[in-house]
């Protein structure tokens, strides 16, 4: 009898799926349902964006860009960079153009682990920080950022953790799935941290322009840090490019020539209809940019005083376009309440523990979606907890 082999390595084998994937995938065949577990704008991409994608291809650049991208695109970055997030990058040397933020973060955990290494997650966070890790040969450690802390991760909590095999940690602000923001100070104590043990700090901030009522702080940007940052980025949230798929990492020469070499192995380079489109919205793309925030902060404050009016405990977001709804007092856990929502009233929100254990009693909702599915949403949600 012939022995059953699996040709799938192990460690590919035990990676859990993503616990967004999967509520999204029970609402198949489902009608009347509104969904708050996108992380995805409900806007078009700007037209000059797109118009600008339709005439690089009218005009015939349809073959590869350098690996790092369009030098005119890396100059642009470079500049928005400077500009928003007060810190300065070589366009030649620091900065790769890559198929979106996503894949800016695979490269950076490949570039910069050895088998063992570990890495801090801040959690909650976003679904692929730790198995991203893990497939890069690290050892993922979670630190809990609590909800009497406003969900932001404190820099004794870092310290705590640190062991002679940390190398770096993993930090998103403003944070998917919670919204809380660091302030400058809470970064300048955890930059303290990471100076004293020599780690990196890999600073997701796709978010960085969905920002409300406060002004935003780069990692790269604190007092000797930029040495010790890889900042990622990208055009998904800010100008409604999600599925354009264009993203950057930005970081000192060799960690960045690290990454490329790595980026021209798997990837080659990211699209270049999707580049060309990526610069226009930089060169003229600010407007549009202000236009989705205010619309964002006003949909924010609609569905946390909802939220909370209907006895489902809500932090107030400082960014990104999530709430995070603590729902103990209901007496489910995060994905009995998930699943039994989205069967009662036909609403998706995402179990809280798809973010990491510490998620387990929330739930996330996202407000990228319009002013009106908003509030049929909560409609429907205070009908489910008047059931309930």
């Amino acid at each position: 009898m012939a022995i059953k082999t699996s040709y799938l390595a192990k460690h590919v084998r035990t990676l859990k799926p993503s616990g967004i994937r999967k509520f999204f995938d029970a609402t198949a065949g489902m009608t009347d349902v509104i969904s708050l577990g996108v992380g995805e704008p409900d806007f078009v991409t700007p037209w000059n964006v797109r118009e600008a994608a339709i005439l690089s291809l009218e005009e015939g650049f349809t073959s590869y860009t350098a690996n790092a991208g369009l030098p005119e695109l890396r100059e642009a970055i470079a500049r928005y960079v400077d500009d928003y997030y007060c810190v300065s990058y070589d366009p030649e040397s620091e900065i790769t153009v890559t198929v979106g933020a996503s894949e800016a973060i695979d490269i950076a955990l490949r570039a910069v682990l050895d088998p063992g290494d570990e890495v801090l997650v801040v959690e909650p966070c976003f679904v692929s920080y730790a198995p991203l890790v893990s497939l890069a040969g690290g050892v993922p450690v979670s630190v809990k950022a609590k909800r009497e802390h406003d969900f932001k991760v404190q820099a004794r909590q870092l310290e705590a953790a640190v062991t002679g095999r940390t190398k770096a940690m993993m930090i998103c602000s403003p944070n998917n799935p919670t919204g809380s923001m660091l302030s400058r100070a809470e970064m300048e104590q955890i930059a303290a941290v990471a100076k004293k043990h020599h780690l990196l700090i890999i600073s997701d901030e796709i978010y960085a322009e969905l920002v409300y009522d406060d002004l935003y702080t780069s990692f790269a940007a604190l007092n000797g840090m930029k040495e010790q940052t890889i900042l990622i980025s990208g055009f998904s949230k800010d100008l409604a490019m999600t599925g354009w798929r264009l993203g950057f990492v930005c970081a000192p020469r060799e960690l960045s020539q690290g990454m490329l070499k790595i980026h021209q192995y798997a990837i080659m380079c990211a699209s270049t209809m999707a580049q060309h489109a990526g610069l226009e919205g930089l060169r003229h793309g600010r407007s549009d940019m202000a236009d989705m925030r205010k619309s964002y902060r006003q949909r924010r404050n609609f569905i946390v005083q909802s939220l909370n009016d209907m006895g489902l405990p809500c932090y107030k977001p400082e960014g990104a376009f999530y709430t995070f709804p603590n729902i103990e007092a209901t007496g489910l856990d995060s994905e009995t309440f998930a699943t039994r929502l989205l069967h009662a009233e036909r609403v998706v929100v995402v179990p809280g523990n798809a973010f990491g254990s510490s998620g387990e009693g929330f739930v996330r909702c996202s407000y990228a979606t319009s002013m009106s599915q908003l509030q049929e949403a909560m409609k429907r949600m205070r009908h489910f907890m008047k059931n309930l």
